[in-house]
């Protein structure tokens, strides 16, 4: 078996000379004196937004080795953390943020992704724990709304504008995710400004349920709910009984609008990554939703300085990382 060899950056100049007089993989290959393979990874690994070019090529190399280097900087006990953060399925963004907030390590998301695809090769299951959403493109209807009118409901339009500017705490976003074949489902509420969520399983999407979650939910916080925001889902019918018992103003956004509601709709998203679309909810448990509702409170956001949303809602500070990382690093 040979002995695999990186490319030199005058390899690379030469196979792009070789390409552009129309030669083949294979035959670049055989001119330079590699496997093909390494001319078809080459061209799969070092690529950009306008193709393969040999010396983008040799940068991007350049940067994968030096982030190699750097990330046999850390000891064991570093990755070790690194590692716990990412099962908590934070992205690599976060992880590199958080440990550097609170003054442990320095590492950026370049080196812990590596040391992610590292650990894939090994057959390990740190990549399990990336979360990669696809965009997603909703179709919208065009002409009259199809799914009824709501008695009584205010318009987004009278929403104070203060809410906008998600200066104070206590303005919300509700909205439902329903399980396939609209079997079970959930009521998802999110704080504007900390980006605190709370969220309740319903067994279907009648109002009446969906009315006692999403009460019972926002009780505890009743002293800071004075906006709520819904779509305009029958199952938010029973809008005057909540804004009753909460004495809270809500107020619905416009037919087919789902960016008024940005946050939800992106919270929305961060659930799917536990309860897919393709999934039935009507057996989860309230303790599988409460883990991961304990899971986003407690996940820096980069719009928070990489706080957490329990941290901004509540006034705390509360120390994620091991204290012992930047003294071993040292030592």
């Amino acid at each position: 078996m040979k002995k695999y060899k990186q490319l030199t950056s005058g390899q690379r100049y030469q196979i792009y000379g070789l390409k552009q007089a129309g030669l083949n993989q294979t035959r670049i290959a055989q001119k330079i004196g590699v496997d093909k393979s390494t001319i078809s990874r080459e061209f799969r690994r070092n690529k950009g937004q306008r193709g393969w070019r040999p010396k983008q090529a040799q940068s991007l190399c350049d940067e994968r080795k030096q982030a190699c280097i750097n990330g046999k900087q850390f000891s064991s006990d570093s990755w070790a953390e690194v590692d716990r953060l990412i099962r908590e399925d934070l992205s690599l963004e976060q992880v590199a943020n958080r440990l550097e907030l609170e003054n442990e390590l320095q590492i950026s998301h370049e080196i812990i992704y590596q040391h992610i695809y590292a650990d894939k090769q090994n057959s390990g299951g740190l990549h399990q724990h990336l979360c990669s959403q696809k965009p997603r493109r909703k179709r919208y209807a065009s002409g009259q709304e199809r799914r009824g009118m709501i008695k009584n409901r205010v318009s987004i339009d009278e929403r104070p504008e203060i809410v906008d500017q998600k200066t104070r705490m206590g303005d919300w976003e509700g909205d439902t995710v329903i399980g396939k074949n609209h079997k079970g489902g959930l009521v998802t509420l999110a704080e504007r400004k900390s980006r605190y969520v709370l969220a309740g399983h319903i067994r279907s999407k009648h109002a009446e349920g969906v009315t006692a979650v999403t009460t019972s939910l926002l009780s505890p916080h009743k002293n800071t709910c004075h906006t709520i925001t819904f779509d305009n889902g029958k199952e938010f019918a029973g809008h005057e009984s909540i804004a009753a018992e909460l004495q809270a103003l809500i107020y619905f956004a416009h037919p087919y609008s789902s960016w008024e509601q940005g946050l939800n709709e992106n919270s929305n998203g961060l659930f799917r990554q536990y309860f897919p679309k393709g999934m039935e909810l009507t057996d989860v448990t309230e303790e599988q939703v409460q883990r991961v509702v304990e899971r986003f409170n407690h996940r820096p956001r980069k719009v928070l300085g990489f706080r957490s949303p329990h941290e901004v809602l509540f006034g705390v500070e509360i120390r994620y990382t091991k204290p012992s990382l930047a003294v071993a690093l040292r030592s």
